[in-house]
C-alpha cells in the first residue's frame, strides 16, 4: 500500500538571509539598457538648435561689445539647458518607476509565509511558488510539481510546451546542501521532457509547483541573450510621426526667415552685426522646439497620473487611443464583481442547503462539501477555492484532518477539452484511491455520463441558482480508482468512471461603483460588453444588475453559439449583443477581431495566459495587476493595480484629459510664435528700430515653455469629457480646423501688437519706451493666450477661475520679473527698456483685455457654445 502524499512544511529562506544574499548577489535583473544619464541628457540639449541660437546671440553681443546681454544670453542658455535637464530627469525617474512597476512578480515563501515580490527581488535560495500563468523569475530547480508544463520557446524556439517534474523528494536544504548553484547549471539541459528545472522567463502553461532557486540576474540562461534585448527599439508612437514633419517644416520656415532678414537688414542698415542679432531672433521666434518637449512631458506625466490611480501605463501610445475607445470588452469576476467568493448553496439529488443566520448542514450534503475540499488544492489560490476551504472549516469540521487523511497522487488542471478541475487521492488508512473532480456543469456531466433526463434536472437546479447571480459548479467522485502499471500512461479523468453528486453555488457581490461607471461609459458613447466563461444566466442576473441589459433582456450569446458562426455572421453578432457567456479564452480574440472589423475602438480585460492573443490584439489592451499573469501584463499596454471596473473608466477620464490638454498645448504653441516672429519682422518692413533681440526672445521661452508642458499639462478636465461621443481615432493631432484656429488666435494677437508699434511710432516714443510698450504688450498677450486655451469653451469666468495652481505660480512669477525687467535700472539697461507710466500700462492692459475679448467670443463662435467635442473629432 502506498503512503498518502503529504506536503511538508517549508520555512524558506528567513527575511534577513535573503536580505543579506541580496546585497551580495544584487538584485535578479539583466543588464538594463542604456539609461539617459544626466550626461546624456545635457548632450542631447547642446546639440538642439535653440541652444546654438542663443549661444550664437552671445558671441555677437560679445563682438558688439555689449558684454552684460551677452553673459545674461549665455545666462538663459545655461537656464534653457537646466530647465530641459530637470524636466527630461523628472521623465526619466517617472519611466524607471513604472518599469520597476511592470517587472514580473514572484511568489515566495520566507519565515514560513507566502509572500508575493517583485521578481527582482529573487535571491539564490529562494522557494518559489509557480502557478499557472506565471513567467518565471529566476533559473530554479523543481522540489515539488503537479502537472506542471512550460513553454520554452523564447529560450530554444521551439512551440510545444514541455512537462516539468520534480526528480526526487529531496528537501530544499539537501538540494542546496548536496549541489552547488554552478552544479545545478550545468545538469540543466533546455526543452527536455519531465525535467526538474526551471529557466527565466518561460511561461508556466498547467500545473502548480514549488522551485528552489538556483541562478538569478546575468548568470540565468535568460542573462546570455540579455545584449540581444538591449539592442531592440522601441517602434515610435504615432504622435511622434505626425509631429516631426510639421516640426521640420516649422523650422525651415524659421531658417529661411532668419537668413532672409540678415540679408534686408545687412544690405538696407549696412550694419550685419546687428542684421546678424535680428536674423537670430527671428529664427529664435520661429522654431518650434518646444514641440518634442511637450510630447515627451505630456506622455510622461500622464503615464505618472494614470498611476496615481493604481493604473499602470507601459505603452504610452495607449494614453492617445484611450479617447477613441468605443468599445470596451470586460469580463466579469474580479473586474464587475469583487471576486470575493462564499459558498451560499449546496444543492444534491434529494437535498439542498443555502447559507442562512446559524443554518445546519444537513448529513446528506455534507460527502458533496467533502468532494469539493477534495478536488481544491491544499492551500487554495483560487477565490472558489478559498470559499469551499472556508466553508469546510466552518460548517463541517473536514478540514483538519481532510487533506492528512486523503493524501494526493496526482492533480488534473483546468484544459480546453476539459474546464474542471481533478485530483486523484489515496486513503491513508484503507489505500483505496478515488478522484475528485469540480467545475463547469458540461464538463462534470461529461464524466459523470449523466442520461438526457439526469442533466435536464440538474440544468434547472442550476438555472434556479444562476437567476439570483449565484456562480454554479458541479461536482463529481470517482471510487476504487485502479492502479496503473509502471509501463502505463497515467490514467487521465476521462478515463475514470465518476459519479455526480452535486452543484454548489458562489456568490459574488457585484462593485458598489460599478453601475455608475457603466452609466459614465454610456453618456461617452462607449459600448460596454462582459464576456465571461460563467454560465449564461448568472451572467445575465450580474449584467442586469450592472446597468448593462435592461431587466426584461434575455439575449445572451453563448461560446457555444459562437463556435459555429462565420466571421461575418460574428461581426453582425456583435453589433446588439451586450453579454457574452461561456466563453473560452481562444474565443475573446475573435470578438475582438469581430469588433475591430465593425470599424471599432476596442478596449479589452484579461488576466489568463490565454487571453494574451486578444489584449495584444485589441487597441488597448488592459491586463489585471493582482489577480492577473505575468502573460497577460506584457502583453497589455495598460495594467490595473487594483482590479476595479471603476479604474478602467478613470483611466478613460483621464485619458480624454491628456489628450483634450495635449491639444490645448500645440494650439498655444503655434498661436504664439506667429506675434513673436511678426514682431521680430515688422519693424524692418517699417523702418523701425529692432523691437526684439534674442535676449528677448530667450525671456518669452521661459514663459513659453512652463506654459505649454507644464501649465497646460496640468490643466483640469473639460465639464463634459464624460459626455461627449469618444473622438474619430483617424483624426490627426494637427487636425486642420484646430491649425486655423491657432493661426487666428495668433493673428489677432499680431494685428493688436501691429497698431500699438504704428501708434507708438506716430506718437515718437523714445526707442528705449517704445520697446518696453511693445514687449509688455506682448507678455501680456501671451498670458492672454493660455487663458483663451485653457479650455475649448468660451467662458470669462472660467478662463480665470478653473484650479491651476501651476498657471498662477507662472503668472506671478512672469509679472514680478516683469516688473523687474521695467521699473529696476539694472535689467532695465539689460534690457534696453524705459520705465512705464500710467497711460502706457493702461494701453497694454486695454490691448490685452481687447484681444480676450474678442478671442473668447470667437472661440464660442468656432466651437460652438460648450461643444468642446466639435475641438477634437
Amino acid at each position: 500500500m502506498q503512503a498518502p502524499q503529504t506536503q511538508p512544511a517549508y520555512t524558506g529562506l528567513s527575511s534577513v538571509e535573503a536580505a543579506h544574499r541580496q546585497r551580495q548577489a544584487g538584485f535578479n535583473e539583466l543588464p538594463a539598457p542604456e539609461r539617459r544619464g544626466l550626461l546624456r541628457i545635457v548632450g542631447g540639449v547642446i546639440r538642439e538648435p535653440m541652444f546654438a541660437l542663443l549661444v550664437a546671440g552671445g558671441l555677437v553681443y560679445l563682438l558688439l561689445g555689449d558684454r552684460i546681454e551677452a553673459l545674461l544670453l549665455l545666462l538663459f542658455a545655461s537656464l534653457s539647458v537646466t530647465i530641459t535637464v530637470v524636466q527630461e530627469s523628472r521623465s526619466e525617474r517617472v519611466l524607471e518607476a513604472l518599469r520597476n512597476l511592470a517587472s514580473p512578480r514572484a511568489l515566495v515563501i520566507r519565515d514560513g509565509k507566502r509572500l508575493a515580490i517583485a521578481g527582482r527581488e529573487l535571491v539564490c535560495g529562494d522557494l518559489v511558488v509557480i502557478s499557472e500563468g506565471d513567467r518565471v523569475a529566476a533559473d530554479a530547480t523543481l522540489i515539488d510539481s503537479h502537472d506542471l508544463l512550460l513553454d520554452e520557446s523564447l529560450l530554444t524556439g521551439e512551440s510545444m510546451p514541455v512537462h516539468k517534474r520534480a526528480e526526487s523528494n529531496e528537501t530544499p536544504s539537501e538540494v542546496t546542501l548536496n549541489r552547488s548553484s554552478d552544479d545545478l547549471r550545468r545538469a540543466a539541459i533546455i526543452g527536455v521532457e519531465n525535467s526538474p528545472h526551471l529557466f527565466a522567463g518561460t511561461l508556466v502553461v498547467r500545473g502548480t509547483g514549488l522551485a528552489l532557486v538556483h541562478a538569478i540576474g546575468a548568470v540565468t540562461e535568460m542573462g546570455r541573450i540579455g545584449r540581444a534585448l538591449q539592442t531592440i527599439q522601441t517602434e515610435q508612437p504615432r504622435l511622434q510621426h505626425q509631429l516631426g514633419p510639421f516640426v521640420r517644416k516649422f523650422a525651415l520656415i524659421g531658417a529661411l526667415a532668419g537668413i532672409v532678414t540678415v540679408v534686408l537688414y545687412g544690405v538696407l542698415r549696412g550694419s550685419w552685426l546687428q542684421a546678424l542679432l535680428g536674423g537670430i531672433a527671428v529664427g529664435m521666434s520661429l522654431l518650434p522646439e518646444e514641440f518634442p518637449l511637450v510630447l515627451a512631458v505630456f506622455m510622461a506625466m500622464g503615464a505618472w497620473r494614470i498611476s496615481q490611480v493604481r493604473v499602470l501605463t507601459r505603452r504610452a501610445a495607449a494614453i492617445e487611443t484611450l479617447g477613441a475607445t468605443t468599445v470596451l470588452c470586460t469580463d466579469k469576476t474580479g473586474t464587475l464583481t469583487e471576486n470575493q467568493m462564499t459558498l451560499v448553496a449546496i444543492v444534491g439529488p434529494d437535498l439542498e442547503w443555502h447559507l442562512q443566520a446559524d443554518a445546519l448542514m444537513p448529513v446528506g450534503i455534507q460527502p458533496i462539501l467533502e468532494a469539493a475540499l477534495l478536488a481544491c488544492p491544499q492551500e487554495p489560490t483560487d477565490p472558489m477555492d478559498t470559499a469551499v476551504h472556508a466553508l469546510a472549516a466552518t460548517q463541517s469540521g473536514l478540514l483538519p484532518g481532510a487533506f492528512a487523511k486523503h493524501g494526493l497522487v496526482t492533480a488534473f488542471g483546468l484544459r480546453p477539452e476539459l474546464l474542471a478541475t481533478t485530483n486523484l487521492r489515496i486513503d491513508a488508512t484503507t489505500g483505496a484511491r478515488c478522484a475528485y473532480a469540480k467545475g463547469a456543469l458540461e464538463a462534470i456531466g461529461a464524466l459523470s455520463r449523466l442520461s438526457s433526463e439526469q442533466q435536464n434536472t440538474v440544468l434547472q437546479q442550476a438555472d434556479a441558482l444562476a437567476c439570483e447571480g449565484i456562480r454554479v459548479l458541479a461536482v463529481a467522485r470517482a471510487n476504487n480508482v485502479p492502479i496503473a502499471r509502471d509501463a502505463a500512461p497515467p490514467l487521465m479523468p476521462v478515463d475514470l468512471r465518476f459519479e455526480y453528486l452535486g452543484l454548489i453555488g458562489f456568490a459574488d457581490p457585484l462593485r458598489a461603483n460599478v453601475p455608475d461607471a457603466i452609466e459614465q461609459c454610456r453618456t461617452a458613447g462607449i459600448r460596454v460588453l462582459m464576456i465571461t466563461g460563467d454560465y449564461p444566466v448568472t451572467a445575465l442576473a450580474i449584467a442586469r444588475a450592472a446597468g448593462l441589459v435592461t431587466s426584461t433582456e434575455r439575449t445572451v450569446l453563448t461560446g457555444e453559439q459562437l463556435e459555429v458562426m462565420s466571421d461575418a455572421e460574428l461581426a453582425q453578432a456583435v453589433r446588439s449583443s451586450s453579454v457574452f457567456a461561456r466563453i473560452a479564452p481562444t474565443q475573446k480574440l475573435r470578438i475582438v477581431q469581430s469588433l475591430k472589423a465593425n470599424g471599432e475602438i476596442v478596449a479589452m480585460t484579461g488576466d489568463g495566459v490565454n487571453d494574451a492573443p486578444a489584449l495584444k490584439a485589441a487597441h488597448v489592451g488592459i491586463a489585471m495587476g493582482g489577480r492577473g499573469t505575468d502573460v497577460a501584463r506584457e502583453a497589455a499596454a495598460i495594467v490595473l493595480l487594483a482590479d476595479d471596473f471603476g479604474s478602467i473608466v478613470h483611466t478613460i477620464r483621464l485619458g480624454r484629459r491628456i489628450y483634450d490638454n495635449l491639444c490645448k498645448a500645440i494650439d498655444f504653441i503655434v498661436a504664439v510664435h506667429i506675434p513673436i516672429a511678426g514682431l521680430a519682422i515688422l519693424p524692418l518692413a517699417f523702418g523701425l528700430p529692432l523691437m526684439l533681440a534674442p535676449i528677448h526672445i530667450a525671456f518669452l521661452e521661459m514663459i513659453i515653455d512652463p506654459a505649454c508642458s507644464v501649465v497646460l499639462e496640468a490643466e483640469t478636465e473639460e465639464n463634459n469629457v464624460m459626455r461627449r461621443p469618444p473622438r474619430n481615432a483617424s483624426t490627426p493631432l494637427l487636425e486642420t480646423r484646430r491649425l486655423i484656429w491657432a493661426f487666428f488666435q495668433g493673428s489677432v494677437v499680431l494685428l493688436a501688437l501691429a497698431v500699438i508699434l504704428i501708434g507708438a511710432a506716430r506718437f515718437r516714443l523714445p526707442e528705449a519706451d517704445f520697446r518696453s510698450l511693445v514687449f509688455a504688450s506682448l507678455v501680456l498677450m501671451n498670458l492672454t493666450l493660455i487663458l483663451v486655451n485653457r479650455s475649448f469653451d468660451a467662458s470669462l469666468t472660467g478662463a480665470f477661475m478653473r484650479p491651476n495652481r501651476s498657471l498662477w505660480i507662472m503668472v506671478t512669477a512672469i509679472a514680478g520679473v516683469l516688473g523687474l525687467a521695467l521699473y529696476w535700472p539694472p535689467l532695465q539697461a539689460l534690457f534696453h527698456f524705459g520705465r512705464l507710466h500710467a497711460d502706457d500700462l493702461s494701453v497694454v492692459a486695454m490691448a490685452g483685455l481687447l484681444c480676450f475679448l474678442v478671442l473668447e467670443s470667437a472661440k464660442r463662435l468656432w466651437f460652438g457654445d460648450r461643444r468642446s467635442a466639435i475641438a477634437i473629432t
